[in-house]
């Protein structure tokens, strides 16, 4: 066994060293000063080694190959991580639930679902999130960096994995189709939401400001705002905030003339997004893709389809949120609460 020298112990750990160089290597794990930066994005870091690590991220080097298929990894630990996927080792188990893990940050994360913890929060508009991977994705919306850029068109994304659903408008290929209207969608997600909002009835989300229903929890997160006054997009220019990222959007091409408008081709009228140029470009066209399974009445948009749905339903979207009654407006939840429970 070898026994290193107290002469080279680390006085904040007691770690004992082989070398002088190795104990100054190692009190930079415990010195909060990052002297190292990377030329490329300017991230700082406390050691060299880390900035060898993170500067292949630049350069897309990926030296450590998996042996069983064409994975490749910047960095060993990564390799080692995903050879249980091979292998099928997951030693790590949840005593919470059955869920196990192949390694033991992956159960230390997945351990937040249980105790409800987040800790990494936005310092904008101070949304927490259980992984800190989920914040970076996150503060995206907020600075506008969108570094996931189509090849085949302007387009650009803040996640990977959108970039890979829209590739598919390229290729033409929808292979997700919903068994009610035969609509084809690119992606499951898509199809989801499709079902949800024209085809359910379901409003399980409900505002407790106006006792109010929603299809989605994204469509009441976005309607709660109208009650708190939150704005969390921020407009880097000049302050401006807003409650919707389009609305952001809409700003930074009118007054700073930041973005790309879209202009449709038959009568040259220009938009912020995609979507709402595309619904106009059907009504230029005289396209009703939307129609009702009830009267075979046709429509432009989803949303008018929905809207309309609720004549043959009788969707009470209106919730007390007193006593959990429904009712069919706004008004008539309102006339309920004064006279059953307004002392």
């Amino acid at each position: 066994m070898v026994v290193h020298s107290r002469k080279y112990k680390c006085a904040e750990c007691t770690k004992c060293c082989r070398s002088d160089f190795e104990l100054t290597r190692h009190m930079q794990s415990h010195s909060r000063e990052k002297v190292f930066e990377c030329a490329v994005c300017e991230k700082r870091f406390k050691t060299a080694r880390n900035l060898v690590v993170h500067s292949r991220s630049h350069s897309g080097e990926k030296r450590y190959k998996c042996d069983k298929c064409d994975m490749a990894f910047s960095v060993s630990g990564g390799l080692k991580r995903h050879m249980k996927v091979h292998t099928g080792d997951r030693p790590y188990k949840c005593q919470a639930c059955d869920k196990a893990f192949s390694h033991c940050g992956a159960l230390y994360d997945h351990m937040r679902v249980h105790t409800g913890d987040r800790p990494y929060s936005c310092q904008v508009c101070h949304k927490a999130f259980r992984l800190s991977g989920a914040l970076n994705r996150h503060m995206r919306v907020h600075t506008g960096d969108k570094p996931f850029k189509c090849q085949m068109c302007d387009k650009a994304f803040t996640q990977s994995g959108k970039l890979n659903n829209h590739l598919l408008v390229h290729v033409g290929d929808k292979p997700y189709m919903c068994l009610l209207c035969d609509t084809n969608f690119s992606n499951l997600g898509n199809l989801q939401s499709h079902t949800r909002r024209l085809h359910s009835n379901g409003r399980p989300y409900l505002c407790t400001f106006c006792g109010k229903t929603f299809k989605t929890n994204a469509d009441l997160k976005s309607h709660e705002t109208v009650h708190t006054g939150r704005k969390p997009y921020l407009c880097t220019h000049c302050s401006e905030r807003y409650r919707c990222s389009h609305q952001l959007k809409s700003h930074l091409l009118r007054s700073h003339n930041e973005g790309t408008w879209l202009v449709c081709q038959i009568c040259q009228k220009k938009f912020v997004s995609a979507g709402n140029l595309k619904q106009h470009v059907r009504r230029c066209k005289g396209v009703k893709p939307y129609v009702c399974s009830e009267c075979l009445k046709r429509f432009c948009e989803a949303r008018e389809l929905e809207r309309h749905y609720l004549i043959h339903s009788l969707i009470k979207q209106f919730r007390c949120f007193v006593c959990g009654e429904d009712f069919r407006r706004r008004s008539m939840v309102v006339k309920h609460f004064f006279m059953c429970h307004q002392c």
